[in-house]
């Protein structure tokens, strides 16, 4: 039988003694003492003493061959080759690589790139949203997930050839719109089922970014129809929505027939969605005219949204993208039919939304004057760890100043901070710490601590702490570490701020990160900025020296 994969991951696996475990890839979570060592972890020599001191005396890894790529190499390759417009790619973590939105608008898939990579190796997955989806900023479009702990390199290789011609996951824009719509009545016609529907035609533009610039309402014959279709487009109208008295049934009825009338031509007449089947698509002097299903009084979804998503984000159709509609066209009375109010777009995974708190209020006694202005390769101490969390995926950063506060500001002159003023500072570092929770919004899910005098910390490492967080899977402390020491920075889920807003004297908070280490997951740093923070002259000197 041919074997599922083309290619094959030679990654050894399997238990050894723990003597030989230094190095290896930790391939279940297992206790040591106190500690909890998740799976995952590239284990180091501490981590091999005390699992020692626990009594283990063999561990099952994982090691990498040569042809091998580790997981989050290789999901973080993937992930380069997949995002095009409007798409951020996260951190990896566990060989994992999430896809956001950075913008409004409708996710646009290519279902056979997709398919192709799927197919090259068992070990690469990648699943996205269903094409054409609505989404938010910050929502999650797709994710890569490399399986084992490694990937074959040549099935990498492949994934990035089909990424040459081309990203396969993107976010097409809403772009605001005027709209017109064009009522029709007939003698028994109500007005309050007019009301009706201009109503939901007014939610659903709201929704998108869109405006109803002009309404109209005519008697349902042609002449008429064709008049207001040159009023709205005399007022300038994006799109024009007919809404017929009765539904279109023909090519040849009334409001296709006025379309033609007013020198146009009729593009579609019906789709395979239900409701929504009796949509006709016109065009005016290269303005779309929509005729609408009945449906559309109505706020459910149907299959007048399918069309009014993808014109409003500029995503053209022709003949085959109305034929693909009938996958997934028939909406009947389920949750995944909701009213407008209830878009399911609001419950969709996204990125967690984080603070970064840079304290920089302390009396730096040890200095001689205030360090954090010091001068280390050419800029100010404090300015270093305030780009490197402008530069990474936190959505605000609040600087906490307190002693010598003009003198921060000026060294972080024209940088986009927010600034909190701890007038408390003489009272130590956790006044600082909580002066800067208190600045946290409501509706943020947690706070990364940096301090102002470790210039090691970068971009990369905050952004690989945000990667790691995630509350519901155990990880709502993330602890930078290096050499298997913990240092900082710390990303705190919101459901510690209380107990940090207790703290008192110069402390942080390191011991709720003993109290809580079920919730703990630590991130390897690639250097030792977690370790390094400036206290003197002398450390400040050496610094500079090593890392030009």
């Amino acid at each position: 039988m041919r074997p599922f994969s083309a290619y094959s991951c030679a990654m050894r696996f399997g238990p050894v003694p723990l003597s030989l475990a230094r190095g290896a890839i930790l391939v279940h979570s297992v206790r040591a003492g106190s500690r909890l060592l998740r799976k995952g972890r590239v284990l180091s020599g501490d981590d091999v003493s005390d699992l020692g001191r626990a009594g283990l005396s063999e561990i099952t890894v994982a090691r990498p061959d040569a042809g091998d790529i580790v997981e989050d190499e290789a999901a973080a390759r993937i992930g380069k080759i997949s995002g095009g417009i409007a798409v951020r790619a996260g951190a990896p973590f566990t060989g994992r690589v999430n896809l956001y939105a950075e913008t409004a608008g409708l996710a646009c898939i290519d279902a056979g790139k997709i398919a192709a990579i799927n197919q090259i190796d068992e070990s690469i997955t990648l699943a996205t949203l269903a094409p054409f989806s609505r989404v938010r900023p910050g929502q999650m479009l797709a994710t890569i997930k490399i399986i084992p702990f490694a990937a074959p390199k040549s099935a990498v290789e492949a994934a990035e050839r089909i990424g040459d011609a081309g990203p396969f996951v993107f976010v097409a824009p809403l772009v605001a719109k005027r709209v017109a719509l064009i009522s029709t009545k007939l003698a028994n016609t109500m007005e309050q089922v007019l009301d009706k529907g201009a109503r939901a035609i007014d939610t659903r533009l709201v929704s998108l970014g869109s405006t109803l610039v002009l309404e109209q309402r005519v008697t349902h014959d042609e002449e008429a129809v064709c008049g207001a279709i040159a009023e709205a487009l005399a007022a300038d109208a994006d799109l024009v929505l007919v809404f017929g008295a009765s539904a279109i049934t023909d090519r040849r009825d009334v409001i296709p027939a006025a379309i033609l009338r007013a020198g146009g031509t009729i593009q579609r007449f019906g789709m395979p969605v239900d409701p929504g089947n009796l949509l006709l698509l016109g065009e005016v002097r290269r303005t779309t005219i929509i005729g609408l299903p009945g449906c559309a009084r109505s706020p459910k979804r149907n299959g007048f949204d399918f069309v009014l998503e993808r014109l409003l984000a500029d995503v053209p159709m022709c003949a085959t993208d109305f034929a693909a509609m009938g996958v997934g066209g028939l909406l009947l009375e389920i949750p995944t039919r909701p009213q407008l109010r209830d878009a399911p777009i609001a419950e969709m995974p996204r990125a967690p939304i984080i603070a970064a708190i840079v304290l920089a209020a302390g009396l730096a006694s040890r200095m001689g004057n205030n360090k954090l202005t010091a001068m280390l390769h050419g800029k100010p101490l404090l300015r270093h760890a305030v780009e490197a969390a402008l530069g990474s995926h936190a959505s605000r950063v609040i600087v906490v100043t307190g002693n010598a506060d003009a003198e921060a500001k000026t060294a972080l002159a024209g940088l986009p901070v927010q600034y909190v003023h701890n007038a408390d500072f003489r009272g130590g570092l956790s006044t600082s710490l909580k002066a800067g929770i208190r600045a946290v919004p409501e509706d943020f899910d947690g706070v990364i601590v940096l301090l102002g005098d470790m210039p090691g910390v970068g971009s990369a490492l905050i952004d690989s702490l945000v990667a790691a967080f995630s509350p519901e899977d155990g990880r709502a402390i993330v602890v930078a570490t290096h050499g298997g020491k913990r240092g900082n920075p710390v990303l705190w889920a919101r459901r510690f701020f209380a107990e940090i807003l207790t703290l008192e004297g110069d402390v942080g908070a390191k011991h709720l990160i003993a109290a809580n280490n079920e919730s703990v997951c630590e991130v390897e740093a690639s250097d030792d900025g977690p370790l390094v923070d400036i206290d003197t002259p002398d450390a400040l000197t050496a610094y500079g020296a090593r890392r030009r």
